[in-house]
């Protein structure tokens, strides 16, 4: 298979498994509906950065250091489960409150906190690169063309980036907004609930691996 064959095959997969929908997915969403379609741009650059990320690792092999030290595995996904339960938590906390969008908070950068967050949710699931290693593994050659090398990493962070920038652009549309601003104490409970599922069911899986 070509070099350009390799690159699409990898990327269609990819792109299937970004649009599962998952922690990143809420995230993104819920910053886009409940700040501003400019935070929810920012969170898609961060889940895109986050992509870029993990796929320079599995590049580099740290997939095949996380099985030999499964140790390391078992903190990462503690650790990121424990993250998410956070967020989980944070989300759940402010359900109740009344919502502040970001127009009407002078002097704090949201952008910056909407990417900062969305980076770390990415980051925080080490089962994602796993999946990327495992694509990576499938489809790439014993010896990787230079090439293909530069353009996975931005093929990843165009699929991670730009399918999540379409989700902002959807949710931060006026239609969901005035519907999220009718239900939102619902709503945040609901997708706290999610999210601290999600990270449970990851420090639960690291647990049960040992």
């Amino acid at each position: 298979m070509s070099s350009l064959g390799i690159f699409i095959s990898i990327i269609s997969a990819l792109i299937i498994g970004a649009m599962s929908p998952g922690p990143s997915f809420v995230v993104v969403s819920r910053i886009a509906i409940s700040r501003s379609r400019l935070d929810g741009l920012a969170a898609a650059l961060g889940m895109g950065i986050g992509g870029l990320t993990f796929s320079l690792l599995a590049l580099a092999g740290l997939t095949a250091l996380l099985s030999q030290f499964e140790w390391l595995y078992l903190v990462l996904k503690i650790a990121g489960g424990a993250y998410l339960i956070y967020i989980a938590f944070a989300i759940w906390k402010g359900a109740a409150e009344p919502l502040a969008l970001s127009s009407d908070i002078a002097g704090k950068s949201m952008p910056a906190r909407s990417f900062t967050t969305a980076m770390l949710t990415q980051l925080s699931n080490p089962k994602t690169i796993v999946v990327y290693a495992s694509i990576f593994a499938a489809f790439l050659p014993k010896t990787v063309p230079v090439e293909l090398m530069l353009a996975l990493p931005v093929g990843v962070f165009a699929v991670e980036a730009g399918w999540y920038a379409v989700v902002a652009l959807a949710f931060s549309a006026q239609h969901p907004r005035r519907l999220y601003l009718a239900a939102k104490a619902w709503i945040d409970r609901a997708a706290g609930a999610v999210m601290a599922g999600l990270g449970l069911r990851l420090i639960l899986s690291g647990l049960g691996s040992r």
